[in-house]
This record gives structure tokens, C-alpha cells and sequence, in this order.
């Protein structure tokens, strides 16, 4: 029984990360599953606490900094001050 359940989730993972390239870019739409998981997944960042409050501080010279952007306006929502 655990054979169908790794396939099944192997399927999800291949199927999210197909949506994560179309949510980006045309380029990424049309990327290999590697590809997006070196260039929008696997990004190295710090996690600071300060004030009890978690922050991800990510590079500044990445150079698929706007589709991560992209990615993080799509899953979230535009950002709002309140």
C-alpha cells in the first residue's frame, strides 16, 4: 500500500510545481520540473526574529528575483498596509 501512496504524492508534486512555471512566466510554463526547482524553489535565505516577528531575508542579486515575486503575488495576494 505505500507504492500507491508515494505515486501519488510523486504526481502531486510534479502537477504543483507545473503550476507554480504557468503562474510565473511563459518561460517557466514551458521549463522542465528541474529547472524551476533550481530557479524558483531552491533559493537560499536567512530566517531573522526580531520583535517576535519572523522574517525571510532573501539575496538581492538573485537572478529570478521577479519571478519570485511573481510566484509570491500569485499565492498570496497583493500586498496591503493596514
Amino acid at each position: 500500500m505505500a507504492n500507491p501512496a508515494w505515486l501519488m504524492l510523486i504526481a502531486i508534486a510534479f502537477n504543483l510545481t507545473g503550476a507554480v512555471g504557468a503562474l510565473v512566466a511563459s518561460f517557466h510554463a514551458k521549463a522542465a520540473t528541474a529547472t524551476i526547482r533550481t530557479q524558483l524553489i531552491t533559493v537560499a535565505a536567512r530566517i531573522t526574529r526580531s520583535a517576535r516577528r519572523a522574517t525571510l531575508r532573501l539575496p538581492s542579486a538573485r537572478p529570478w528575483a521577479t519571478a519570485s515575486q511573481q510566484l509570491f503575488i500569485a499565492a498570496t495576494g497583493p500586498h496591503t498596509t493596514a
